[in-house]
């Protein structure tokens, strides 16, 4: 690797283990094992070197996510059993994923002071709304935008708003089976209309 893939390394580190806020140039340089100076060459600022190492880090989430919702349910399940199966494996990852949930947290509460990250969280969200879309519900947005945009920000309530609570207290969040009881509840409290 050369300085620069050093640093993105370094940064990603610090920004698991310290937060976005907490991570100074001085961490990134002894994480990376380069100078503070190649900071400046390469990425100009350290928070524009944050800012790539946070990018990068969404996208490499963005994977792990798909990965783990493409993982096959039985052939024979119901949809209420993939359901359920699909959450199981989320909140399993919230675990692994704990310290990439808090940074996200952490930059929402700071996006009045941050327009350049708003920006790209805002492009963000709309991809990901789109991809949670077709990855849950295997729709495709060149068929129905609007439909797969409205089913998508159902499923990323319901991922951070799972993950908001698994962060504050993992051990009294929501399973996946309780998502299962709360959908059934919820259904048979509504008559179709």
């Amino acid at each position: 690797m050369g300085n620069r893939e050093d640093l993105l390394a370094g940064a990603k580190r610090c920004l698991m283990e310290k937060g976005y806020s907490g991570t100074t140039a001085r961490d990134i340089a002894a994480a990376s094992g380069t100078s503070l100076a190649s900071i400046g060459y390469h990425f100009r600022s350290t928070k524009a070197l944050l800012d790539a190492a946070l990018i990068e880090a969404m996208e490499e989430w963005g994977q792990e996510l798909e990965s783990t919702l493409a993982a096959e349910a039985p052939p024979d399940a119901t949809p209420t059993q993939r359901f359920e199966a699909t959450w199981a494996r989320i909140i399993e990852s919230y675990g692994r994923l704990r310290p990439l949930w808090a940074i996200q947290f952490e930059l929402v509460a700071q996006m009045d002071r941050l327009p350049e990250l708003r920006e790209a969280f805002a492009g963000a969200n709309r991809q990901a709304r789109l991809g949670l879309a077709a990855l849950f519900e295997g729709l495709d947005p060149a068929d129905d935008e609007k439909k797969a945009m409205a089913v998508g920000s159902f499923y990323q309530a319901l991922l951070a708003g799972l993950a908001t609570q698994w962060l504050v207290d993992p051990d009294s969040a929501p399973s996946a089976h309780d998502l299962v009881e709360a959908l059934r509840a919820i259904r048979a409290g509504r008559p179709e209309g």
